[in-house]
Order: C-alpha cells, then structure tokens, then sequence
C-alpha cells in the first residue's frame, strides 16, 4: 500500500486551536463534556471546539499515550481537559470511568461517541474475529457508553444530550461492511431511545459524516482515497472541524428541540455517489 500525503490526513492541533467558528466563546461554558474517541480525528476535533467554546472536555480512550498528547496540546491553549483511559467494549471499564468523571467533574452535560473502528476488507473475507470486533466495539461499545450515561443522568435527576458519530449507510460506502451493520444498528438504537428516554430529558443523536479527511484514512487504498472527493455531489472532501460544529449544534442550546435525528455531514453523498474503501471491483467500473 502506498502512503498518503500527510496534508491529506487531517487538521493538526494547531489548526484545531486556530480555526474559525460561528460559535461564541462561551456557548459551552458551565456545561461538562464527555468524547470518547477523543484523541482520533473527529473526536478531537470535536474536543477541541467545544473547549474552546468554554466546557469542561473529558477525553477518553484505549492509549494513554495519545489521550496524554491530545491533554497536553489542549491545555498549552488554556483549555480546560482530562483524560481517562477507557475500553468501550468492556462494561466495567465504562463503569469505572463514569464513576471517576462523576468525581471529577460531577457529572456530564454532553456524550460524544466517537470511539469506534473498522479495516477495509471485502465481506467475504471477514474472520469471525474481525467481524465481532467491529461489531463489539462501534456497535455494543456505544450502546455501553449511552446505557452508562442515560444511568447517571437519570440517578442525578438532570438531563443530558448524547452524540453518535456513525456513518452515511446510504447510497454506497462499501468495502466496511461490518462498520455499515454496527452504525445501522446505532442509528436504530438511537432513535428507539430517544422515544424511551424522553421522559428523562435525554436527547440522542447521531452525525453521519461523509468522507472526512483524518489520521484513520492511512488504513484505506490509496487509490480509493484519490477517489473520495468524487463521492458526492459538492466533489471535495469534509474536514473534523465541520463535524465538530455539528456537534456543537446539535448538543448545545440551538438543538434543544431536536431528537432522535441523523445529521449527515457529508457533502450530499446519502443522496447521490459511492465511496470504496478498497479497489473498486472491475464488474462495477462502468
């Protein structure tokens, strides 16, 4: 596999402390923020905007050593965050960060699951093991996140707002199958709570980007990356910070009335055009 450019993979840190938002500098202020993924593209991204736009960030994910570097770039910029490693596939480990997050901070305002991952294969090759990884992870391991939080929101009787980063499952992203399965079924999830869950003041939902330029792309064909910006219908790529001012909007006061929704973040592509993850197969090369 060949190597990708490194201006293609993403906004850096100093990027991400610089680039301009809609946003006032206190629409977040008072309110705790929880992003698991939090040290990877989108969910950094999204760390780093409603930082700056004034919450108290907790960061959680597998490496201590990328949560430390994301900490660390954040706070040289007087940002306000922590990290906490966190494996989102075992329910006791969810539960030890939610335990250590309510002493911290005394409870979050806002969930943002970005955790997750995937590798492009065709289908008919997955292992079992490939399969029920991807599985457990972006689909069971968001479902421990939200059941975690819907938890102490309802004991603490205060209301709470969840995101699901998952993705578009419409109109061709393919050669990720598993991760297409898992986020479908986070979609679905996420609109049964937000019926269920009403009651309790808890608002879910989900953003589904398009192809948006981050780190993870080193993974994927060269050749099916120099393709994205041909898979919708404004012909360019999406950056983190654009998924990052969803998030914004959708957790803060501006979406206070909007539950159980899939905001696709993805340039037109749940309308019209195909992304391949891997080499376009030649049956399909019309």
């Amino acid at each position: 596999m060949g190597e990708i450019a490194p201006q293609e993979l993403g906004l850096d840190d100093e990027a991400l402390a610089t680039q301009p938002t809609i946003y006032a500098a206190d629409a977040f202020a008072g309110r705790n923020v929880l992003v698991s993924g939090g040290a990877g593209g989108i969910g950094r991204a999204a760390a780093w905007l409603l930082g700056r736009l004034g919450a108290r960030v907790v960061l959680a994910g597998r490496s201590a050593e990328k949560l430390h570097g994301a900490t660390e770039a954040m706070r040289a910029r007087g940002l306000d965050v922590s990290g906490h490693v966190v494996d989102i596939r075992e329910p006791d480990s969810i539960a030890a960060l939610f335990s250590d997050v309510g002493v911290e901070v005394g409870g979050i305002d806002l969930l943002v699951n970005s955790a997750g991952g995937q590798f492009p294969q065709a289908a008919i090759d997955f292992s079992v093991k490939g399969w029920n990884t991807v599985i457990n992870t972006n689909l069971n391991g968001t479902w421990h996140m939200m059941q975690a939080a819907a938890r102490a929101w309802r004991n603490a009787g205060r209301p709470g707002s969840i995101i699901n980063i998952v993705v578009v499952t419409t109109h061709g992203l393919h050669g990720v199958a598993h991760t297409v399965a898992a986020r479908a079924g986070v979609i679905g999830l996420s609109q049964a709570l937000a019926v269920e869950w009403a009651e309790l003041g808890i608002r879910i939902n989900c953003i589904a980007p398009g192809v948006i330029e981050t780190p993870g792309w080193r993974v994927y064909d060269p050749k099916a990356v120099a393709a994205y910006p041909k898979s919708n219908p404004m012909m360019r790529n999406g950056s983190t910070w654009e998924v990052a001012e969803a998030c914004a909007y959708l957790g803060g006061p501006a979406g206070a009335f909007v539950t159980g929704e899939v905001l696709n973040v993805a340039g037109g592509s749940q309308l019209w055009g195909e992304t391949w993850t891997i080499e376009k197969p030649d049956y399909f090369k019309v």
